[in-house]
C-alpha cells in the first residue's frame, strides 16, 4: 500500500510542477510581445516619408536648416550628408538655395525632426519676365524721338497747274 501511495503522490507532484511551469511560460510570453510591439511602432514612426512643395522662407547653410512655406504650414527641415539638392539636372548645395526659391522637398519625419532627403529647386518662371521685356521694347521705340543728325525731309514741290486745251 505504501508503494501505491508513493507512486500516486509523485504523479500528483509531477503534474503540479508541470502546471506551474506552463503558467509561468504563458505569463512571460505576453511581456515579450509588449516589448516587441513598441519597437515596431517606433520603426513605423521613423519610416514616415513626406513631401512639401512651396517657397523657401529661410535658409541657414551653417546650421544645415531650411524652412519651406507649404500649403498648410511652414515646415522646418534639417539636412545631412545624404541630402541631395538639385536644380533641374544640376547638382547644387544648400548654399545655392535662396529665400524666395520655389522648391519640392522629400523628407522623413523621425523623433520630431524633419530630415530632408531630396531638395528640388524649381526653375523661375522666365515667361513673365520675357513678356514684360517684349512689351516694354515697342513702347520705347514709339517714345524715342527722331535722331537730331538726320536731315529734315524737304517739302514736296507743288505740282504745276494743268494747261487747258485750246478752244474750250
Amino acid at each position: 500500500m505504501k508503494k501505491t501511495i508513493a507512486i500516486v503522490l509523485s504523479l500528483v507532484l509531477m503534474f503540479a510542477f508541470t502546471a506551474v511551469t506552463f503558467a509561468a511560460e504563458k505569463a512571460a510570453a505576453p511581456a515579450e510581445k509588449k516589448e516587441a510591439a513598441p519597437a515596431k511602432k517606433e520603426v513605423a514612426k521613423k519610416a514616415v516619408k513626406k513631401q512639401v512643395t512651396g517657397e523657401v522662407t529661410a535658409v541657414d547653410a551653417k546650421a544645415n536648416t531650411l524652412t519651406v512655406k507649404g500649403k498648410k504650414a511652414d515646415v522646418m527641415l534639417s539636412t545631412d550628408d545624404k541630402t541631395t539638392v538639385m536644380a533641374g539636372k544640376d547638382k547644387k548645395t544648400l548654399a545655392d538655395v535662396k529665400a524666395g526659391d520655389k522648391v519640392t522637398v522629400n523628407y522623413t519625419e523621425a523623433d520630431g525632426k524633419n530630415v530632408a532627403t531630396k531638395v528640388a529647386i524649381k526653375a523661375a518662371p522666365a515667361k513673365k519676365a520675357e513678356t514684360k521685356e517684349k512689351a516694354a521694347a515697342p513702347a520705347e521705340k514709339k517714345a524715342a524721338p527722331a535722331p537730331a543728325t538726320a536731315p529734315a525731309a524737304a517739302p514736296a514741290p507743288k505740282a504745276a497747274p494743268a494747261k487747258k486745251a485750246a478752244g474750250y
